[in-house]
């Protein structure tokens, strides 16, 4: 299985490409996000902010509110919005158009696309987000990839520890992958949804526009165009061209 079976890194994170191989096993993009971060940082200028009231454009970046907290390194581009308070501690990137709800503790290691929902009182840590990505209400991302256009619903929780603290195994259509990591999220593919109060376990793969059904327990692997429901576990979408 490769990165390119089930995401696509846009335009917007560009700078970031050498860092992520199309052709990679997917979940080690996972261990890709700090030095990637690190990287790009260090050759991006970061941006003034204003912390006065102001009229920003299209291409300044926002102001920051006095109760957003900001630490470390990180760069916030033009048409972020951001509300009376958050936590945002670097290295994170946060892309052009992108809306921070109030409550959202956004952890270190984080890499955001352009336009993307980064809801209230929702935590994210050592996660890759890319374009049109909404995580709206109350969800928890840790050491994910979450592709373009993947939708949470309120709620979500995707696990990244196993119980015993062992490394997470994948399922993948050629057999099971230890992956050697002792946190892993879930690898979500292109338009991938996931209902309220779903949680997925550590080491899920979910393929472009797939879907698990509100509150289900899921683990493992469901191909692209398919749904895990909790009593009928796997249906096949209509394809869409």
């Amino acid at each position: 299985m490769k990165a390119s079976d089930l995401y696509d890194l846009p335009e917007s994170l560009s700078p970031f490409a050498p860092h992520f191989p199309a052709g990679a096993a997917p979940w080690t993009w996972v261990g890709a996000i700090g030095p990637a971060l690190k990287a790009v940082l260090a050759a991006t200028p970061a941006y003034a902010f204003a912390t006065a009231p102001h009229n920003p454009g299209p291409t300044s970046p926002p102001p920051i509110p006095p109760g957003v907290h900001i630490e470390g390194d990180v760069v916030i581009n033009p048409g972020v919005a951001l509300p009376a308070h958050a936590t945002i501690i670097g290295p994170a990137w946060i892309g052009a158009g992108t809306e921070v709800r109030p409550g959202a503790f956004i952890r270190g290691n984080v890499i955001i696309g352009a336009n993307c929902v980064i809801g209230n009182s929702c935590e994210f840590k050592n996660c890759l987000l890319m374009d049109g990505v909404q995580v709206p209400h109350f969800s928890y991302v840790g050491d994910s990839i979450l592709g373009n256009n993947v939708h949470l619903g309120a709620g979500v929780i995707l696990s990244n520890l196993r119980l015993d603290q062992q490394s997470v195994t994948v399922r993948t259509p050629g057999g099971g992958v230890d992956t050697g990591l002792r946190k892993l999220g879930a690898l979500l593919g292109d338009a991938a949804e996931v209902g309220c109060n779903a949680v997925l376990q550590p080491g899920v793969i979910m393929g472009k526009r797939a879907l698990v059904m509100p509150t289900a327990a899921f683990a493992g692997y469901l191909p692209a165009a398919t749904i895990a429901r909790i009593r009928n576990p796997i249906t096949t979408l209509p394809r869409r061209d």
